[in-house]
């Protein structure tokens, strides 16, 4: 790896993953989800560990896992309509301490802490080509399903009422949002990448007049957040992860850019 690797891929990934992640998360905020991908971010753990444990690449094992503790918070959730935010945040615990216990019952030489958090400097062409993999099956969601996605953010009860395939078009986004979450890891981990998914999509919110033109800002303001994190994080030496998701933080604290009916 060149010098010019050192900083160029780590500085790509950043931007890329401040485009992937906020797009994404447009989805979810405006369908109100964004709970469900909180879990997923956690849910990731066991099947990294397993994944690493056999030896395969540990993003076809956070996916897996990650749409599993999807599938059963929606499972569990029939059964509790009345606590459904309990069940995800339930389920999201368990993955995670699950992830937790198989690191040291599997014997695995795991950075817990850069999976949580990220690094963003020791990314390479790999790491990169994971992130242009989900940004692909972002792309083709949107292409194929944007009317759909539309409908269902706007009234999800008329969508069901009408035939679409609501469920499973969740499903599909479950496993598109796993993929996304999975390869933000090596830049702000799977505990960081929520504020990637949520900060950049809320100013300005209610003010756009569709769904393709809030995707269109929210990945500009994730774009300029990680551009901001990375750059100040070198000359400060920092970590540029943690330092993104304080960025996303300090965004919504700016009286001019706060969500208009705050």
């Amino acid at each position: 790896m060149t010098a010019l690797d050192l900083w160029l891929i780590p500085l790509l990934m950043a931007l890329l993953v401040g485009i992937v992640c906020p797009v994404t998360g447009t989805l979810l905020v405006t369908q109100r989800r964004v709970l469900q991908a909180n879990l997923i971010s956690h849910a990731v753990l066991p099947g990294v560990a397993v994944a690493v444990a056999m030896g395969i690449d540990p993003a076809i094992g956070g996916v897996i896992s990650g749409l599993l503790g999807s599938l059963m918070s929606e499972r569990l959730q029939r059964s509790q309509p009345a606590g459904q935010e309990a069940v995800i945040n339930t389920v999201l615990a368990g993955f995670l301490g699950l992830g937790v216990l198989l690191i040291p019952v599997l014997d695995l030489r795991l950075d817990l802490e850069a999976l949580l958090f990220g690094d963003l400097l020791i990314v390479d062409w790999y790491d990169l080509t994971r992130v242009l993999v989900a940004a692909a099956a972002l792309l083709l969601l949107l292409i194929t399903r944007y009317s759909q996605l539309v409908f269902v953010g706007v009234d999800p009860d008329g969508a069901v009422a009408v035939g679409l395939p609501v469920k499973t078009l969740q499903l599909v986004q479950a496993l598109v949002t796993s993929m996304v979450i999975v390869s933000a890891m090596a830049a702000v981990g799977v505990i960081l990448v929520i504020g990637l998914l949520c900060a950049p999509v809320l100013p300005g919110l209610s003010r756009v007049s569709s769904l393709r033109a809030a995707m269109v800002q929210s990945a500009l303001v994730g774009l300029a957040l990680s551009a901001v994190g990375f750059l100040l994080a070198v000359p400060l030496n920092l970590p540029p992860g943690p330092l993104i998701g304080v960025v996303c933080m300090l965004l919504l604290s700016l009286p001019r850019l706060r969500p208009a009916n705050s």
